[in-house]
C-alpha cells in the first residue's frame, strides 16, 4: 500500500524483461500491457516490479477486498494499486492516454502511471535504488521481498537455458521468512535454537532448508563455489561475497533486482538491501548446488 506520497532487468540487464510464462498466465492482458506501458515512462523501472506491486495490492484488480472497486481499506487505501489519497494526488497527472479525467484511483490506467511515477521518485529512475522505491510503496522488508519475488517470477531472466532450481528458491524462501529477526554472532537461527542469525549461518540455513549442506563460515562457503565469471549475470539464490579471496568478511543471498537478503553487523537485523551495499566490496559471487 502506498503509504506516503529497476535494478538489472530480468537478470542480465540491456531492456525490460519479457513476460514469463507465469505471467501470461497469472495477468490480465490489459493489465500486463499497462504494466508495459507504465513502465516505459520511467527509465530503469522494470515493468515485472510494477506487476507484482498490483498482484500483492489486489491481485491486478480481481481482488473483493474493501477500496480495490470502491470505498477504501481499513488503511484509507483506494484502488487497485492502492493508493492513499493524498499520495495519489501527488502522482496522477498527466492524464495518460485512455484514462479518466478527472483521474480517479479506482481506474487502473490511471492508477498504474500514478504507482509507475511514485517509485520512479522513489529511487526507481535509472536503478538508481529500487529496494527504497518498492519500501515507499510499503516500509516493509517482507513487503520489499515479496514483490522483488513475484517480480523474479513474472519475469523470464536472461540466465541461459538453467534458470535457478529448487534449491535456491528454497533458500530465497526460507531467508524471505527470516526478515527482521536480530543479527546474532555465530548464530543459525530459531531452528537451532538461537535468536537470530550471522551473515553465514543465514546462507548455511537457507541452503540447509533446500538440502544443500554448504560450509558454515562465509570464507568457506566462497572457497568452495562454484564461483561465477565477472561477466555472468546473477540470479535468485546465489551467494554475494565481500572482502578479499583470502579475507572472506561477509556473504549475502540474491534475490534478483539487485537485491539481496543478509544479517549485516550486531546490531541490525536480517533485511534486504542492495547487493552492492559496501561500496568497492564486492568481491564476486558463487551458485550452490
Amino acid at each position: 500500500m502506498a503509504s506516503g506520497v529497476a535494478g538489472v532487468l530480468g537478470g542480465g540487464g540491456g531492456g525490460p524483461s519479457p513476460p514469463s510464462q507465469v505471467a501470461v498466465d497469472d495477468i490480465p492482458p490489459d493489465y500486463l500491457a499497462l504494466y508495459i506501458e507504465a513502465a516505459d515512462t520511467c527509465p530503469g523501472l522494470d515493468w515485472s516490479i510494477l506487476a507484482a506491486i498490483g498482484s500483492v495490492e489486489s491481485d491486478h484488480g480481481r481482488s473483493d477486498l474493501p477500496g480495490v472497486h470502491h470505498g477504501s481499506n481499513p488503511k484509507g487505501a483506494r484502488g487497485p494499486m492502492q493508493f492513499l489519497p493524498t499520495t495519489f494526488d501527488a502522482y496522477k497527472l498527466p492524464v495518460p492516454p485512455g484514462g479518466s479525467d478527472p483521474p480517479n484511483p479506482y481506474d487502473p490506467i490511471n492508477a498504474i502511471h500514478a504507482a509507475a511515477r511514485y517509485l520512479c521518485d522513489s529511487g526507481a529512475r535509472h536503478a538508481r535504488d529500487l529496494h527504497a522505491a518498492i519500501w515507499a510503496y510499503n516500509h516493509s522488508d517482507a513487503y520489499v521481498a515479496n514483490v522483488l519475488s513475484k517480480a523474479n517470477v513474472y519475469a523470464s531472466y536472461d540466465v541461459g537455458a538453467d534458470g535457478p532450481g529448487p534449491a535456491a528458491w528454497q533458500a530465497v524462501n526460507y531467508a524471505r521468512g527470516q526478515l527482521g529477526l536480530p543479527y546474532v554472532w555465530g548464530g543459525n537461527g530459531p531452528d537451532d535454537g538461537h535468536a537470530g542469525f550471522d551473515c553465514s549461518g543465514l546462507t548455511y540455513m537457507a541452503y540447509a532448508s533446500g538440502d544443500i549442506t554448504l560450509p558454515r563460515t562465509a570464507q568457506t562457503q566462497y572457497n568452495v563455489g562454484p564461483r561465477l565469471g565477472t561477466d555472468e549475470p546473477l540470479q535468485p539464490g546465489d551467494l554475494v561475497f565481500y572482502g578479499t579471496p583470502t579475507n572472506v568478511h561477509h556473504v549475502g543471498l540474491y534475490i534478483g533486482h539487485d537485491q539481496m537478503i543478509h544479517a549485516p553487523r550486531r546490531g541490525d537485523i536480517i533485511r534486504v538491501a542492495p547487493y552492492r551495499w559496501n561500496g568497492d566490496d564486492y568481491l564476486g559471487a558463487t551458485r550452490p548446488g
